[in-house]
């Protein structure tokens, strides 16, 4: 349904915009550098999984099938979303933008704003995607399944590994204990993984925090002050920082076994409108439009690990 109610300014105008304009710090969608993006779904995606038992046989002159080789999919099959909002132009007028509107409340907006107003719904698609990934419910509107989710996520019902946090389920990370919790996810990932390039330690940014601590104390390398030129690991496992992970959660998996699918990667943003609606209806509103998809799904559940 569209959203029509009108936004809420605060303001302390006294004649003069700054020009640039300040929101709240989002998330963004940063975990999509960690997962494998597929574009282009128009509608479902099948990630084939392949896996073969006793193929290897000794060589005779004959051909003698041997082995078995199974198939399976998992269905990656986005969902639709969308961003209706009605800004009132008369609201602005009145405001802090006064000065940048011009002269009368039936002139269009200032470029200025309409970027921002642009930018901003774009962040917040991006941090809504970002949610989305770890923890969002398909049940639950403007929302897709999540890796994370509590029996219906990726995770529960993709057969990932399930551990428990040292200490017990639920037990809070601290930059006491962050490093034994690290080694026990290490020390829970399949020997068929450990070692490959594309593995990976997903942690949110206030765990990502406590690992710093953690290491600049021990001062690791010697990097007391973890300078830019370091390179966050663990054990020799790649660690990427997810801001829409929860609290106190951890997950090993290769990057090449997390999927994101979309129709376009660019949807997030690109596709969105600003709609000046006075040549239309007479009316003093802006509507924005934004419409994209989203969806994630786990290949080989059980090379994936999650601690919390």
């Amino acid at each position: 349904m569209p959203f029509t109610g009108q936004p809420t300014i605060t303001s302390n105008y006294s004649g003069k915009v700054f020009g640039e304009y300040i929101s709240a710090a989002l998330k963004e969608a940063k975990s999509l550098e960690g997962l494998t993006v597929l574009e282009n779904i128009k509608y479902k995606e099948n990630i084939r999984k392949m896996a073969g038992a006793s193929l290897v046989v000794d060589a005779t002159c004959d051909f003698v099938d041997a082995g078995t080789l199974t198939m399976t999919e998992a269905v990656l099959e986005p969902k639709n979303l969308q961003i209706n909002v009605d800004l009132c132009k008369g609201k602005l007028l009145s405001g802090w933008e006064a000065e940048e509107m011009k002269a009368g409340s039936f002139n269009r907006t200032a470029p200025s704003f309409d970027q921002y107003v642009l930018s901003y719904f774009g962040e917040l698609i991006a941090d809504s995607v970002e949610g989305s990934i770890w923890s969002g419910a398909d049940a639950s509107a403007g929302q897709f399944e999540g890796f994370l989710t509590a029996t219906t996520g990726r995770f529960a019902t993709g057969g990932a590994t399930q551990i428990d946090s040292v200490g017990g389920a639920g037990t809070t990370y601290t930059a006491a204990n962050i490093i034994a919790q690290l080694q026990n996810l290490v020390a829970n990932i399949s020997i068929n993984i450990y070692g490959k390039e594309d593995l990976r330690i997903y942690m949110n940014m206030k765990t990502y925090r406590l690992y710093i601590s953690a290491i600049s104390t021990l001062g690791y390398v010697n990097a007391y002050n973890m300078n830019g030129d370091y390179v966050p690991v663990f054990e020799g496992i790649t660690i990427q920082p997810c801001p829409g992970m929860p609290d106190d959660t951890l997950v090993a998996a290769e990057k090449s076994n997390l999927f994101y699918g979309t129709d376009l990667i660019s949807d997030m943003g690109a596709s969105m409108k600003m709609l000046d609606m006075s040549n239309l209806d007479g009316s003093d509103n802006l509507r924005v439009v934004a419409k994209f998809s989203g969806g994630c799904q786990v290949g080989i559940g059980a090379e994936a690990v999650q601690q919390d």
